[in-house]
């Protein structure tokens, strides 16, 4: 199979769905041999992978592929797809660590087994066996990551060269989860820590190390790995910027999460820093008063999003998105890039920012 005509964004994706589909099919196949209690497992891990996903991280390392000029082939789409289950792994995780009820408008893993524990009336604790069916999940996730990889096709020396990108991007994801949460403990309002965090949560495991996973793949020259980190690293932090600001002013119709969840969960974000440095005494025991309060209702989120916007700190972070996104354009202006693949990255900086697909 030949892609090197294209850098269509929604083939591509669709190409990376049903090489996932594939190999999901296959491994569901064997969980189900080795026993008919894997059922709930195997469908669980199905529906989460393939009902939504924007396939950022496959998009990303296969246009990182793209700009070294190499040809692709179907083993490179199927190496750049096992990242997504990397994803996998991260939301499942983050959603017990967030002890979030909702992803993508259903249930969360934890909350969803937690259910099936009740509704069985099995023995035990439903909590406790929906929290630790959500881990395995999301461990098997990360395996089938790697297994996805090492069975994509490409060749022993092309694996090799990717393996240090692979690696990478999985070590700063889990530090940047841990950033996240030790934060919250530290309940701290610090812009520089909140954007450290941002760096390593979301912005380096979504954008540059896929791209750097990308050029691996194609041999790419030391020159394009760094014009990738320096289009990949701010233009990552600006995507959880504008997830700073969807988990507080975001549609429940389109995040699939309750309106303010971020405000619920208590997240330290810059968002959340920006208005503590701008806000009133009395504003600031407002906001306090809202993080972590797992009751809150509408009205008082809407009273917290007043304040966010009449003290200017929504608009701060809005214009430090726009600041970060043209620093990445100005990275792909300079660097060498064939040009099938930036123009597909220059499509992108507008809609990791804006959330469309």
């Amino acid at each position: 199979m030949n892609f090197s005509a294209t850098a269509d964004l929604k083939e591509i994706r669709n190409l990376v769905n049903q090489e996932l589909l594939n190999f999901v099919a296959a491994e569901n196949k064997y969980l189900n041999e080795i026993g008919s209690e894997l059922a709930p497992v195997a469908s669980a891990m199905e529906r989460f992978l393939l009902d939504s996903g924007k396939r950022l991280r496959p998009l990303f390392a296969y246009l990182g592929f793209l700009g070294t000029g190499s040809k692709p082939t179907v083993e490179i789409l199927r190496a750049c797809a096992a990242l997504e289950l990397v994803h996998v792994c991260a939301l499942m995780h983050d959603d017990v660590m967030d002890a979030s009820d909702t992803r993508r408008g259903a249930p969360s893993i934890h909350r969803a087994f937690e259910a099936m524990h009740k509704d069985a009336k099995l023995s035990g604790s439903s909590a406790q066996f929906g929290i630790s069916t959500a881990i395995l999940l999301g461990d098997l996730a990360l395996v089938w990551s790697a297994k996805m990889l090492h069975q994509s096709g490409i060749d022993g020396t092309t694996l090799i060269r990717s393996l240090p990108m692979y690696d990478e991007m999985r070590v700063e994801l889990m530090a940047g989860q841990y950033l996240d949460v030790y934060e919250q403990a530290l309940a701290s309002q610090s812009v520089t820590r909140s954007l450290k965090v941002a760096r390593y949560k979301s912005g380096k495991y979504t954008i540059e190390r896929p791209l750097h996973f990308g050029a691996a793949l194609g041999g790419g020259k030391p020159d394009i790995f760094s014009t990738y980190s320096d289009y990949g690293l701010p233009l990552g932090e600006a995507f959880q910027l504008r997830d700073d600001i969807l988990g507080i002013f975001g549609d429940p119709e389109e995040t699939g999460k309750p309106a303010g969840d971020d405000l619920r969960e208590g997240k330290r974000t810059v968002l959340l820093a920006k208005v503590m440095e701008l806000a009133s005494a009395e504003e600031s025991a407002e906001i306090n008063s809202a993080l972590g309060n797992a009751n809150l209702d509408l009205a008082h989120v809407n009273r917290i999003r007043e304040i966010f916007v009449q003290t200017g700190a929504l608009a701060q972070v809005e214009e430090l998105i726009s600041t970060l996104t043209s620093t990445a354009q100005s990275a792909l202006e300079h660097g060498e890039i064939d040009p099938l693949a930036k123009s597909a990255l220059t499509q992108l900086l507008t809609i990791v920012t804006q959330r469309k697909l």
